[in-house]
């Protein structure tokens, strides 16, 4: 990157802790000055700053459930820290409702909340980010482009999730959503990529691994562990800076071969 040409900016949602800390910490580590997003957790975000080398960076709340939050959030980054050009759309959930014991007010509960903050916020988002990327020049660097959208789908997208099929359905939504805008901006050399990772050493998983299921869980993986947070983030850094044009539309499975898809 030319030293004369401003730092630039990467937003990455669900940043306070496990994946997205680790997403900004390498994004930072590679120059970019990072947009952390919190939801609940600002404790957790101003953690992730301070984990972050280099200046620059700045921490963001707000509910992507929301609409109006979501935009609020893409003015306050753009005011911040001047026009983005990388949204890594890491914020999600995981809510249990298997079909056969869960009471329907639950069950609609589950998907209200499931669909509104891992799909539909990312497509809100997204969708802030392809317009005002498709406006400004393209970035210096080779092949970058006017900017990237990078998406952290699942597994779950393609095996399925029987004890929470709303987030199954809104991974497999944020993968279709991602091709969809890769063929609508490939022209406007904005490139859209997506990871899909398993089983990941967050708090989030702790528990499952450590509790009656973790035998099943590490039996699914021929690497005899689950994935560690930072090979998620080299993945999705590698999209949101090196991956070449070519790739745009990609689904890229960071899983440890314990699901493989044709």
């Amino acid at each position: 990157m030319n030293h004369d040409t401003p730092a630039r900016v990467a937003l990455v949602t669900g940043a306070s802790r496990g994946i997205g800390q680790a997403i900004a910490g390498v994004l930072a580590g590679r120059g970019l000055r990072v947009a952390v997003h919190f939801h609940g957790n600002q404790t957790g975000a101003e953690a992730t700053l301070g984990l972050l080398s280099g200046t620059g960076h700045a921490a963001f709340g707000a509910d992507l459930a929301d609409p109006a939050a979501t935009r609020g959030l893409w003015e306050q980054v753009n005011r911040t820290l001047g026009e983005v050009d990388v949204v890594v759309n890491n914020a999600g959930v995981f809510l249990d409702h298997p079909p056969l014991g869960t009471g329907y007010d639950a069950w609609l509960a589950a998907w209200q909340k499931t669909l509104d903050t891992n799909l539909r916020g990312p497509a809100n988002l997204s969708l802030l980010a392809a317009q005002a990327m498709t406006a400004r020049n393209p970035r210096p660097g080779p092949h970058f482009g006017r900017g990237r959208i990078v998406n952290i789908s699942s597994r779950g997208a393609f095996r399925g999730e029987p004890d929470a099929p709303a987030y199954g359905a809104s991974k497999a939504g944020l993968n279709a959503l991602g091709q969809s805008l890769a063929k609508a901006l490939a022209p406007q050399q904005v490139y859209v990529y997506s990871i899909a990772p398993g089983w990941v050493e967050t708090d989030m998983a702790a528990g499952h691994v450590a509790g009656p299921d973790g035998a099943a869980i590490l039996a699914q993986h021929p690497l005899g562990r689950i994935a560690h947070p930072l090979e998620i983030a080299n993945a999705a850094a590698y999209c949101a800076i090196d991956a070449p044009a070519a790739m745009t539309g990609s689904i890229i499975d960071v899983n440890g071969a314990s699901y493989l898809r044709t």
